[in-house]
């Protein structure tokens, strides 16, 4: 098998050894060398062959991720274009996001248990302002009484 060229932004993209530099090894491949041996050497129980197949793969597998690349990035462009043309602005998505996170907490259980816990607190707490709020009235009303009536006898008496 030859060498093929996988850079990606080699002039010489896919050629085989009859064109210029092997990019990976930057070894020249004029007079058709073939093998992977002959431009580098092999790391430890790896053949020529293996060694070649495995740098045909990487050639199509970084081919792969470059078109991905490219895929992605026209569709992130289209998506671009499409909040534009929604009046869908980078404030607008923070705002969305935030309301839709507010509404993802309200929903969980952890959410409802804490809140029915703190509103069963909130009416105990009301109920015992209420109460206290009426003990303290009567209190009160029993002591104008009170003083009523020593007004009432002359016994105290109110300077206004």
């Amino acid at each position: 098998k030859d060498i093929i060229d996988i850079n990606l932004n080699s002039p010489n993209k896919g050629l085989g050894p009859t064109g210029g530099v092997d990019s990976l090894s930057g070894v020249s491949m004029e007079g058709g060398a073939t093998g992977v041996a002959a431009v580098n050497t092999l790391p430890p129980g790896l053949t020529e062959e293996e060694a070649e197949e495995l740098y045909s793969e990487l050639g199509k597998v970084e081919e792969e991720i470059n078109t991905l690349r490219q895929v992605l990035l026209a569709k992130e462009k289209h998506s671009a274009d499409l909040k534009r043309k929604l009046g869908l602005s980078p404030l607008n998505e923070l705002k969305q996001n935030i309301t839709k996170g507010w509404q993802d907490v309200q929903t969980s259980n952890a959410y409802k248990k804490t809140s029915e816990t703190l509103s069963v607190a909130g009416q105990k707490t009301t109920a015992a302002f209420s109460t206290m709020g009426t003990a303290l009235s009567r209190k009160l009303g029993d002591m104008r009484s009170f003083l009523s009536v020593w007004n009432i006898s002359g016994i105290f008496y109110f300077s206004s």
